[in-house]
């Protein structure tokens, strides 16, 4: 058997107290205060914007994991099946008939559609089998129904609960599907409609929720339903569920008055509340095999949406912590470098009204006044780093202007014009002599690219806005959030010719700050101005999905922004009083554990 130190690469060694530079698991004696003590990545559970699909739709079915999937049937009574890698959904082949309120399980090459409904018409008892290229009819449902749970495999499935419209009742029946016929079985021990279910087979399924927000969880052995232990919160409206009988996640739904982002994982025994949804919604599709990895497809928050999330578990937790407070307090400014180099430029404070030429350098723990701007102003932005930086745009005061100086480490000296003056723009870029400006007032397409001398238009955004954020480089960079004037959660990748929708933020807001200057394939997503007001929201792109991640200390909005997304900075802003204050963000973080007794 092999030894600690043969495992580990070292012996348990003392140190007083937190010991620096220890590896993930090592064991050491912290001798000041008696205990053995170990460090481990600090890990959280977190649900991440997925790839949208291509149609809105609500009171949907869905099968297959978090990486490939299938969507199927749905508002407004359609039939449409959409397909989905991991990224994006791509349309496939339709549902023979038409149909919403429908159950689906299986995987994306092998599944079954059963069940559902078109509004004034009775309930379908029609069953489908999808080969991975069409759906073929097989045999009926001995009761039609929808809004039932199913469960199961293509070959292997079982149908419970759900509505009847001919008899206006709930359902208790249960069928169990053996690739060629249904066949019933057992009733439920409570008859109930928008139930959830999920398993792997017809002799093993768990079902829960349902109309009237049930919190009922009853489980399946093969011949007969047991009651378990109930959910935490009761919930109805098709809601979204993944897993096994012995680990199950179920997200979102409703209750009587509002939809719900509460998310429950199932561990065989009981049911834990876990992080919520980004968005509350109900009559979605649910996929995913595990309470590890779930996928919340579409539904009703409302309207129907095309949005979908993706939970997993294990996620690094970056952490904020205080940093040095500006010497000059002050919003709407700009920022670049990094975390331990960066610069804070211009803004505004009141009353009364002060418009700042000021520009302040830190060097990672303390903020210095060195140069000012030549021209007071806010609302502007900037790229590059501490000592090769760009500043363009903004207002000061009154009409926004289109004045860009350039700093060399130590004076700002003016260049070339923006071709539209504006303020409340987004830029990137890797110094002096390479930059991109894009958006601005009021909610502006235009995107100019800066070449150390001039300002050149090139390809306009998707979508217009002001107070957007961004990070990357001239060749490739990244716009999100905004206003236009309504709020807005868009992010579009620019590839040094054309910007390109990709996946939203989790949550819609203007006015926040980008900390990644160096790619548009990671980045943070920092504060800002939500539906909700002002917001300390932080959220993490990884060049596919934004993740939610540790709020600010402070929330925030219109506030400065550097560094990157393992090593961030923020600084200044409203909370809504004008704050001076920094924080730095560091990525992932670790906690140290203490053995005792």
């Amino acid at each position: 058997m092999a030894t600690y130190k043969q495992t580990v690469g070292t012996a348990v060694t003392n140190f007083a107290g937190d010991k620096t530079g220890v590896v993930e698991g090592e064991l050491w004696y912290d001798s000041t205060n008696k205990h053995f003590k170990y460090q481990y990545p600090n890990t959280t559970s977190a649900w991440s914007t997925g790839g949208s699909l291509n149609t809105a739709k609500a009171r949907l079915a869905a099968s297959g994991t978090q990486t490939a999937a299938l969507a199927f049937g749905g508002e407004n009574v359609t039939a449409t099946t959409e397909s989905y890698n991991g990224t994006a959904f791509s349309e496939v082949s339709d549902l023979n008939t038409a149909r919403r309120l429908l159950a689906g399980t299986g995987i994306q090459t092998a599944s079954l559609a059963f069940g559902g409904e078109s509004p004034g018409t009775s309930d379908f008892s029609i069953t489908e089998s999808w080969n991975g290229s069409a759906w073929t009819e097989v045999a009926d449902m001995n009761t039609a129904r929808n809004i039932s749970g199913g469960s199961g495999l293509y070959t292997s499935a079982l149908g419970s609960g759900g509505f009847n419209q001919s008899g206006g009742t709930s359902e208790a029946k249960t069928e169990s599907w053996n690739g060629s016929a249904w066949t019933e079985v057992a009733d439920l021990n409570q008859a109930r409609s928008s139930n959830m279910s999920v398993g792997d087979s017809n002799t093993s399924s768990l079902t829960f929720g349902g109309s009237p927000a049930y919190a009922l969880t009853e489980s399946w052995n093969g011949s007969s339903w047991t009651e378990v232990a109930d959910l935490n919160t009761g919930r109805q409206g098709n809601s979204g569920g993944s897993g096994s009988v012995n680990a199950a996640l179920l997200y979102g739904g409703e209750n009587a008055t509002d939809n719900l982002a509460v998310t429950e994982s199932w561990n065989g025994s009981s049911w834990t509340e876990t992080v919520d949804l980004s968005t509350a919604r109900g009559s979605m599709g649910g996929a995913g095999t595990s309470n590890t990895s779930g996928f919340a497809i579409g539904g009703a928050t409302p309207p129907s949406t095309t949005a979908t999330e993706e939970f997993n578990t294990g996620v690094a937790v970056g952490a904020w912590s205080t940093g040095g407070s500006l010497n000059t307090v002050r919003y709407v400014l700009a920022g670049s470098g990094t975390q331990t180099a960066a610069l804070a430029i211009g803004g505004y404070n009141a009353p009364p009204d002060t418009f700042y030429a000021i520009t302040e350098s830190y060097d990672g723990s303390t903020w210095t006044e060195v140069n000012d701007l030549n021209n007071n102003r806010y609302d502007l932005a900037s790229a590059g780093t501490q000592t090769s930086s760009l500043a363009f745009g903004g207002s000061s005061p009154g009409s926004p202007n289109a004045v860009t100086e350039s700093w060399n480490g130590s004076n700002w000296t003016e260049v070339g014009d923006l071709n539209t003056a504006r303020s409340s723009l987004g830029g990137v870029g890797a110094d002096n002599t390479s930059a991109l400006a894009f958006g601005g007032s009021t909610a502006l397409t235009v995107t100019e690219s800066w070449n150390g001398s001039s300002w050149t238009e090139t390809s306009d955004l998707n979508v217009g806005r002001r107070n957007v954020a961004g990070s990357g480089i001239v060749t490739a960079a990244l716009a999100f959030g905004g206003k236009s004037p309504a709020i807005r959660s868009q992010t579009e990748s620019w590839n040094g010719s054309s910007w390109t929708a990709v996946n939203a933020l989790n949550t819609a807001r203007g006015a926040l700050a980008g900390t990644g200057k160096g790619t548009n394939t990671a980045t943070l997503a920092v504060g800002g101005e939500a539906g909700t007001g002002i917001v300390g929201i932080t959220e993490e792109w990884n060049g596919t999905t934004w993740t939610e991640v540790a709020d600010l200390a402070t929330s925030r909005t219109a506030l400065g922004g550097a560094g990157d997304s393992t090593a961030g900075i923020v600084f200044g802003g409203s909370s809504p009083s004008i704050t001076g204050a920094t924080e730095e963000w560091n990525s992932p973080s670790n906690v140290i554990n203490t053995l005792t007794d």
